[in-house]
Protein backbone atom coordinates (compact mmCIF):
# COMPACT_ATOMS: atom_id res chain seq x y z
CA UNK A 1 0.00 0.00 0.00
CA UNK A 2 1.37 3.74 -0.94
CA UNK A 3 1.97 5.75 1.88
CA UNK A 4 1.90 9.43 1.81
CA UNK A 5 2.97 11.81 4.93
CA UNK A 6 1.53 15.27 4.93
CA UNK A 7 3.37 17.31 7.20
CA UNK A 8 1.48 20.58 9.04
CA UNK A 9 -2.01 19.63 10.86
CA UNK A 10 -3.93 22.82 9.35
CA UNK A 11 -6.19 23.69 6.87
CA UNK A 12 -4.26 22.83 3.56
CA UNK A 13 -2.56 19.53 5.23
CA UNK A 14 -6.05 18.27 6.50
CA UNK A 15 -7.74 19.21 3.13
CA UNK A 16 -4.59 17.49 1.17
CA UNK A 17 -5.50 14.42 3.27
CA UNK A 18 -9.18 14.97 3.03
CA UNK A 19 -8.85 14.80 -0.72
CA UNK A 20 -6.15 11.65 -0.75
CA UNK A 21 -8.68 9.68 1.54
CA UNK A 22 -11.80 10.12 -0.89
CA UNK A 23 -9.76 9.19 -3.62
CA UNK A 24 -8.50 6.11 -2.14
CA UNK A 25 -4.76 6.67 -2.40
CA UNK A 26 -3.60 4.55 0.34
CA UNK A 27 -1.96 5.31 3.85
CA UNK A 28 -2.86 8.95 4.59
CA UNK A 29 -0.37 10.75 7.43
CA UNK A 30 -0.67 13.71 8.89
CA UNK A 31 1.96 15.02 11.10
CA UNK A 32 2.50 18.22 13.23
CA UNK A 33 5.02 19.31 15.76
CA UNK A 34 1.98 20.44 17.92
CA UNK A 35 -1.56 20.24 17.75
CA UNK A 36 -4.00 20.30 14.77
CA UNK A 37 -4.68 23.78 13.93
CA UNK A 38 -1.36 25.26 16.69
CA UNK A 39 -0.10 27.17 13.84
CA UNK A 40 -1.17 29.28 11.14
CA UNK A 41 -4.92 27.83 10.81
CA UNK A 42 -6.13 28.59 14.54
CA UNK A 43 -5.04 32.34 13.92
CA UNK A 44 -6.47 32.95 10.69
CA UNK A 45 -9.56 35.69 10.07
CA UNK A 46 -10.98 32.76 7.35
CA UNK A 47 -12.26 35.63 5.16
CA UNK A 48 -12.99 34.01 1.48
CA UNK A 49 -13.11 35.97 -1.82
CA UNK A 50 -13.14 34.81 -5.27
CA UNK A 51 -11.90 38.09 -6.19
CA UNK A 52 -8.21 37.63 -6.99
CA UNK A 53 -5.29 39.34 -8.66
CA UNK A 54 -4.84 36.45 -11.26
CA UNK A 55 -6.62 34.48 -13.84
CA UNK A 56 -4.76 31.20 -11.58
CA UNK A 57 -6.10 32.83 -8.57
CA UNK A 58 -9.88 33.47 -9.47
CA UNK A 59 -9.82 30.33 -11.20
CA UNK A 60 -8.24 28.51 -7.81
CA UNK A 61 -10.74 30.18 -5.56
CA UNK A 62 -13.97 28.78 -7.46
CA UNK A 63 -13.08 25.82 -6.38
CA UNK A 64 -12.32 26.91 -3.33
CA UNK A 65 -15.74 28.27 -2.88
CA UNK A 66 -17.63 25.46 -3.90
CA UNK A 67 -15.82 23.00 -1.67
CA UNK A 68 -16.18 25.30 1.48
CA UNK A 69 -19.94 25.26 0.44
CA UNK A 70 -20.27 21.08 -0.17
CA UNK A 71 -18.55 21.28 3.03
CA UNK A 72 -20.90 23.36 5.05
CA UNK A 73 -23.78 20.93 3.83
CA UNK A 74 -21.65 18.00 5.09
CA UNK A 75 -19.64 18.49 7.79
CA UNK A 76 -21.02 18.41 11.42
CA UNK A 77 -20.45 21.49 13.52
CA UNK A 78 -18.89 23.81 10.33
CA UNK A 79 -21.16 26.42 8.52
CA UNK A 80 -19.88 28.72 5.71
CA UNK A 81 -21.22 32.23 6.36
CA UNK A 82 -22.42 33.16 2.79
CA UNK A 83 -25.10 35.41 4.52
CA UNK A 84 -23.73 38.69 3.12
CA UNK A 85 -21.32 37.63 0.82
CA UNK A 86 -17.84 39.37 1.16
CA UNK A 87 -17.18 43.22 0.87
CA UNK A 88 -14.10 44.49 -0.78
CA UNK A 89 -13.57 48.40 0.66
CA UNK A 90 -11.54 50.70 -2.08
CA UNK A 91 -10.64 54.75 -1.40
CA UNK A 92 -9.65 56.76 -4.61
CA UNK A 93 -6.09 56.08 -4.16
CA UNK A 94 -6.70 52.24 -4.04
CA UNK A 95 -9.35 51.49 -6.55
CA UNK A 96 -8.03 51.79 -9.87
CA UNK A 97 -5.44 49.10 -9.29
CA UNK A 98 -8.24 47.08 -8.55
CA UNK A 99 -10.32 48.27 -11.30
CA UNK A 100 -8.08 47.35 -13.99
CA UNK A 101 -8.74 43.88 -12.93
CA UNK A 102 -12.66 43.63 -13.62
CA UNK A 103 -12.08 42.92 -17.14
CA UNK A 104 -10.27 39.63 -15.72
CA UNK A 105 -13.18 38.96 -13.69
CA UNK A 106 -15.74 39.36 -16.98
CA UNK A 107 -13.87 37.15 -18.81
CA UNK A 108 -14.00 34.69 -15.81
CA UNK A 109 -17.31 34.91 -15.28
CA UNK A 110 -16.60 35.78 -11.87
CA UNK A 111 -19.53 37.76 -10.02
CA UNK A 112 -19.44 41.07 -8.48
CA UNK A 113 -21.17 44.27 -7.45
CA UNK A 114 -19.53 47.54 -7.29
CA UNK A 115 -20.57 49.91 -4.76
CA UNK A 116 -20.35 53.44 -3.63
CA UNK A 117 -20.62 54.41 -0.24
CA UNK A 118 -24.39 55.41 -0.38
CA UNK A 119 -25.29 51.27 -1.06
CA UNK A 120 -23.36 50.08 1.71
CA UNK A 121 -24.77 52.08 4.37
CA UNK A 122 -28.03 51.12 2.69
CA UNK A 123 -27.27 47.27 2.53
CA UNK A 124 -25.41 47.30 6.01
CA UNK A 125 -26.46 50.51 8.27
CA UNK A 126 -23.82 49.03 10.61
CA UNK A 127 -20.85 50.55 8.15
CA UNK A 128 -20.16 53.79 7.27
CA UNK A 129 -17.64 54.35 4.86
CA UNK A 130 -16.64 57.34 3.40
CA UNK A 131 -18.67 59.11 0.91
CA UNK A 132 -16.07 58.44 -1.87
CA UNK A 133 -14.81 54.84 -0.89
CA UNK A 134 -16.38 52.33 -3.27
CA UNK A 135 -16.80 48.45 -2.58
CA UNK A 136 -16.63 45.46 -4.62
CA UNK A 137 -19.13 42.92 -3.54
CA UNK A 138 -18.15 39.18 -4.07
CA UNK A 139 -21.31 37.83 -3.30
CA UNK A 140 -20.06 33.74 -3.26
CA UNK A 141 -17.60 35.17 -0.87
CA UNK A 142 -17.96 34.59 3.15
CA UNK A 143 -16.20 33.41 5.75
CA UNK A 144 -15.27 30.53 8.12
CA UNK A 145 -14.57 30.03 12.21
CA UNK A 146 -11.47 27.90 11.78
CA UNK A 147 -11.98 26.22 14.99
CA UNK A 148 -15.20 25.11 13.81
CA UNK A 149 -13.85 24.18 10.46
CA UNK A 150 -10.45 22.68 11.80
CA UNK A 151 -12.55 20.76 14.40
CA UNK A 152 -15.31 19.35 11.77
CA UNK A 153 -12.49 18.76 9.11
CA UNK A 154 -10.03 16.84 11.36
CA UNK A 155 -13.21 14.42 12.55
CA UNK A 156 -14.14 13.85 9.13
CA UNK A 157 -10.45 12.64 7.78
CA UNK A 158 -10.34 10.43 10.90
CA UNK A 159 -13.48 8.70 9.60
CA UNK A 160 -11.53 8.25 6.10
CA UNK A 161 -8.63 6.77 7.90
CA UNK A 162 -6.21 9.16 7.80
CA UNK A 163 -3.72 8.97 11.03
CA UNK A 164 -3.53 12.34 12.32
CA UNK A 165 -0.05 12.18 14.98
CA UNK A 166 -0.10 15.25 17.10
CA UNK A 167 3.46 15.96 18.95
CA UNK A 168 5.28 14.47 15.80
CA UNK A 169 8.27 16.97 14.79
CA UNK A 170 9.56 16.02 11.77
CA UNK A 171 13.41 16.69 12.24
CA UNK A 172 14.52 15.84 8.59
CA UNK A 173 13.22 15.16 5.10
CA UNK A 174 15.06 11.83 3.64
CA UNK A 175 16.03 11.36 0.43
CA UNK A 176 18.17 9.28 -2.12
CA UNK A 177 18.63 8.79 -5.83
CA UNK A 178 16.59 12.22 -6.69
CA UNK A 179 13.69 11.42 -4.65
CA UNK A 180 11.77 11.46 -1.41
CA UNK A 181 11.46 8.25 0.67
CA UNK A 182 9.89 9.75 3.84
CA UNK A 183 11.26 11.79 6.70
CA UNK A 184 13.15 11.46 9.93
CA UNK A 185 10.75 11.95 13.08
CA UNK A 186 13.08 11.59 16.62
CA UNK A 187 11.79 8.25 17.04
CA UNK A 188 13.11 7.04 13.58
CA UNK A 189 12.47 7.32 10.20
CA UNK A 190 9.02 7.03 8.45
CA UNK A 191 8.92 5.53 5.11
CA UNK A 192 6.30 7.35 2.72
CA UNK A 193 5.89 7.65 -1.72
CA UNK A 194 5.39 10.75 -1.32
CA UNK A 195 5.75 14.11 1.01
CA UNK A 196 3.67 16.69 0.69
CA UNK A 197 5.30 20.18 2.91
CA UNK A 198 2.19 22.35 4.54
CA UNK A 199 3.71 23.62 7.31
CA UNK A 200 4.26 27.44 6.78
CA UNK A 201 6.05 29.08 9.12
CA UNK A 202 8.97 26.57 9.42
CA UNK A 203 9.10 25.62 5.58
CA UNK A 204 12.38 26.95 5.36
CA UNK A 205 13.92 25.01 8.14
CA UNK A 206 12.22 22.01 7.01
CA UNK A 207 13.57 22.08 3.16
CA UNK A 208 17.35 23.11 4.35
CA UNK A 209 17.18 19.69 5.53
CA UNK A 210 16.76 18.38 2.22
CA UNK A 211 19.17 21.11 0.21
CA UNK A 212 16.33 23.15 -0.96
CA UNK A 213 15.34 26.59 -1.00
CA UNK A 214 12.30 28.24 -1.74
CA UNK A 215 11.49 32.39 -1.48
CA UNK A 216 9.46 32.32 1.19
CA UNK A 217 8.87 35.44 3.72
CA UNK A 218 6.46 35.29 7.39
CA UNK A 219 5.35 38.75 8.69
CA UNK A 220 3.68 38.97 12.01
CA UNK A 221 0.04 39.50 11.92
CA UNK A 222 -2.79 40.54 14.61
CA UNK A 223 -6.57 39.97 14.97
CA UNK A 224 -8.87 40.60 18.07
CA UNK A 225 -11.99 38.97 19.06
CA UNK A 226 -14.38 41.26 21.37
CA UNK A 227 -16.91 40.14 23.59
CA UNK A 228 -20.38 39.38 22.44
CA UNK A 229 -21.91 42.52 21.69
CA UNK A 230 -25.62 43.69 23.18
CA UNK A 231 -26.80 43.34 19.36
CA UNK A 232 -24.79 41.66 16.91
CA UNK A 233 -23.25 43.71 13.74
CA UNK A 234 -25.29 42.27 10.75
CA UNK A 235 -22.30 43.07 8.32
CA UNK A 236 -20.23 40.49 5.34
CA UNK A 237 -16.82 40.15 6.42
CA UNK A 238 -14.64 43.61 4.98
CA UNK A 239 -11.29 43.59 3.90
CA UNK A 240 -10.52 46.79 4.65
CA UNK A 241 -7.49 48.11 3.03
CA UNK A 242 -8.05 51.49 3.36
CA UNK A 243 -7.54 51.02 7.52
CA UNK A 244 -5.09 48.20 6.59
CA UNK A 245 -6.92 45.55 7.90
CA UNK A 246 -10.13 43.79 8.37
CA UNK A 247 -13.79 43.43 9.97
CA UNK A 248 -16.29 40.25 10.40
CA UNK A 249 -18.44 39.43 12.32
CA UNK A 250 -17.65 36.26 15.23
CA UNK A 251 -18.98 33.51 16.86
CA UNK A 252 -21.25 33.86 19.48
CA UNK A 253 -22.17 37.44 18.64
CA UNK A 254 -18.75 38.45 18.90
CA UNK A 255 -16.59 40.90 16.13
CA UNK A 256 -13.36 40.34 15.19
CA UNK A 257 -11.01 42.81 13.78
CA UNK A 258 -7.48 42.11 12.12
CA UNK A 259 -4.56 44.11 11.74
CA UNK A 260 -0.76 44.28 9.86
CA UNK A 261 1.81 46.15 10.83
CA UNK A 262 3.32 47.57 7.55
CA UNK A 263 6.65 48.74 9.05
CA UNK A 264 7.10 45.18 10.93
CA UNK A 265 10.37 43.41 9.29
CA UNK A 266 10.11 40.29 7.72
CA UNK A 267 9.91 37.18 10.91
CA UNK A 268 13.03 34.84 10.80
CA UNK A 269 11.72 31.25 12.05
CA UNK A 270 14.76 30.28 14.34
CA UNK A 271 13.88 26.58 14.21
CA UNK A 272 11.57 23.95 14.91
CA UNK A 273 11.51 24.67 18.35
CA UNK A 274 9.84 27.93 17.92
CA UNK A 275 5.69 28.16 18.72
CA UNK A 276 3.89 30.87 17.83
CA UNK A 277 2.88 31.54 21.15
CA UNK A 278 5.85 33.61 21.21
CA UNK A 279 4.84 36.02 19.18
CA UNK A 280 3.24 39.34 20.69
CA UNK A 281 1.68 42.44 19.43
CA UNK A 282 2.70 45.71 19.86
CA UNK A 283 1.67 47.79 22.77
CA UNK A 284 -0.86 50.11 21.80
CA UNK A 285 -1.81 48.23 18.23
CA UNK A 286 -5.27 47.79 19.01
CA UNK A 287 -6.23 51.12 20.19
CA UNK A 288 -4.87 52.83 17.59
CA UNK A 289 -6.69 50.14 15.10
CA UNK A 290 -9.55 51.05 16.69
CA UNK A 291 -9.66 54.68 16.49
CA UNK A 292 -8.52 53.85 12.96
CA UNK A 293 -12.01 52.15 12.38
CA UNK A 294 -13.69 53.99 14.60
CA UNK A 295 -15.17 56.48 11.62
CA UNK A 296 -16.08 53.23 9.44
CA UNK A 297 -17.95 51.00 12.27
CA UNK A 298 -19.12 53.00 14.46
CA UNK A 299 -19.49 51.80 18.31
CA UNK A 300 -16.58 49.99 17.96
CA UNK A 301 -14.61 51.95 19.98
CA UNK A 302 -16.59 50.99 22.80
CA UNK A 303 -16.53 47.57 22.51
CA UNK A 304 -14.45 44.78 24.92
CA UNK A 305 -11.46 42.90 23.35
CA UNK A 306 -11.78 39.24 24.81
CA UNK A 307 -8.85 38.31 23.08
CA UNK A 308 -6.18 38.20 20.74
CA UNK A 309 -4.53 36.07 18.30
CA UNK A 310 -0.88 36.66 16.40
CA UNK A 311 0.29 34.43 13.73
CA UNK A 312 2.68 34.64 10.80
CA UNK A 313 1.94 34.72 7.04
CA UNK A 314 3.73 33.63 4.17
CA UNK A 315 4.46 35.30 1.14
CA UNK A 316 6.76 34.23 -1.92
CA UNK A 317 9.13 37.15 -4.04
CA UNK A 318 5.95 37.18 -6.45
CA UNK A 319 2.91 37.34 -4.13
CA UNK A 320 2.02 34.31 -5.25
CA UNK A 321 1.35 31.09 -3.94
CA UNK A 322 3.85 28.09 -4.02
CA UNK A 323 1.67 25.22 -4.78
CA UNK A 324 3.41 21.98 -6.74
CA UNK A 325 6.44 19.56 -6.95
CA UNK A 326 9.84 20.57 -5.79
CA UNK A 327 12.40 20.28 -9.21
CA UNK A 328 14.62 17.45 -8.31
CA UNK A 329 13.41 15.79 -5.73
CA UNK A 330 10.49 13.07 -6.83
CA UNK A 331 7.78 13.06 -4.53
CA UNK A 332 8.10 16.20 -2.81
CA UNK A 333 5.30 18.32 -3.01
CA UNK A 334 4.51 21.66 -0.77
CA UNK A 335 1.43 23.82 -0.84
CA UNK A 336 2.63 27.14 1.37
CA UNK A 337 2.90 30.86 0.54
CA UNK A 338 -0.78 31.77 0.10
CA UNK A 339 0.00 35.41 1.46
CA UNK A 340 -3.24 36.19 4.04
CA UNK A 341 -5.16 33.76 2.11
CA UNK A 342 -4.16 30.32 3.11
CA UNK A 343 -7.23 29.61 4.92
CA UNK A 344 -9.28 30.43 1.84
CA UNK A 345 -7.01 28.71 -0.71
CA UNK A 346 -7.49 25.34 1.43
CA UNK A 347 -10.05 23.75 0.12
CA UNK A 348 -8.28 23.90 -3.71
CA UNK A 349 -4.94 23.82 -2.39
CA UNK A 350 -5.71 20.50 -1.12
CA UNK A 351 -7.33 19.05 -4.46
CA UNK A 352 -4.42 20.44 -6.15
CA UNK A 353 -1.50 18.42 -3.91
CA UNK A 354 -3.57 15.35 -3.95
CA UNK A 355 -4.43 15.48 -7.44
CA UNK A 356 -0.45 15.53 -7.85
CA UNK A 357 0.40 13.18 -5.48
CA UNK A 358 -2.47 10.39 -7.27
CA UNK A 359 -0.71 11.65 -10.55
CA UNK A 360 -3.77 12.68 -11.50
CA UNK A 361 -4.77 15.96 -13.68
CA UNK A 362 -5.86 18.90 -12.69
CA UNK A 363 -8.59 21.02 -13.13
CA UNK A 364 -6.55 24.31 -14.16
CA UNK A 365 -3.50 25.14 -15.30
CA UNK A 366 -1.56 26.08 -11.58
CA UNK A 367 2.03 26.78 -14.03
CA UNK A 368 2.05 30.62 -11.82
CA UNK A 369 2.20 29.03 -8.73
CA UNK A 370 5.13 26.08 -9.68
CA UNK A 371 7.76 25.66 -7.40
CA UNK A 372 9.59 25.60 -10.23
CA UNK A 373 9.09 29.14 -11.39
CA UNK A 374 11.39 30.83 -9.16
CA UNK A 375 15.56 31.61 -10.36
CA UNK A 376 18.13 30.60 -8.00
CA UNK A 377 19.95 34.14 -7.84
CA UNK A 378 15.89 35.51 -7.08
CA UNK A 379 15.32 33.23 -4.14
CA UNK A 380 19.20 33.84 -2.94
CA UNK A 381 18.40 37.42 -2.88
CA UNK A 382 15.15 37.48 -1.21
CA UNK A 383 15.97 34.99 1.20
CA UNK A 384 19.14 37.21 1.85
CA UNK A 385 17.35 40.60 2.57
CA UNK A 386 15.28 42.24 5.28
CA UNK A 387 12.04 43.72 4.21
CA UNK A 388 9.29 45.23 6.07
CA UNK A 389 5.67 43.99 4.74
CA UNK A 390 4.96 46.91 3.19
CA UNK A 391 7.53 46.44 0.90
CA UNK A 392 6.12 43.13 -0.18
CA UNK A 393 2.99 42.17 -1.84
CA UNK A 394 0.32 43.28 0.73
CA UNK A 395 -2.57 41.15 -0.78
CA UNK A 396 -5.69 40.06 1.52
CA UNK A 397 -7.64 36.76 2.20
Amino acid sequence: MKTALIIGAGVTGLCTAWHLARMRYGRVIVLDKGGVGDGSSSRAAGISSGLLWTETGVRARRHSLRIFRELSRELPGYTFHNEHGCLNLFNPALWPAREKLLPLYDRLEAPYQIMDAAEIRRRWPALNPDPDFLGLHDPLGGYSEPAEFLAALTRRVRELGVEIRESACVEALVTAGGRVTGVRLADGPLAAEAVVAANYAWILPLLATAGVRLPAKTFVHQRYVSAPLERPLVIPPVNADPFGGYVRPAAGGRLLLGVETPERDDFKVPGFGFRLGELAAPAGLLQATVERFRRFVPGIERLRWESTHVGLLSFSVDGEPIVGPVPGIDGLFVGICFHSGGFSYSPASGLFLARMVAGEPLPIDLTAFAPSRFARDETDRYLAATISQQQSFRRRH
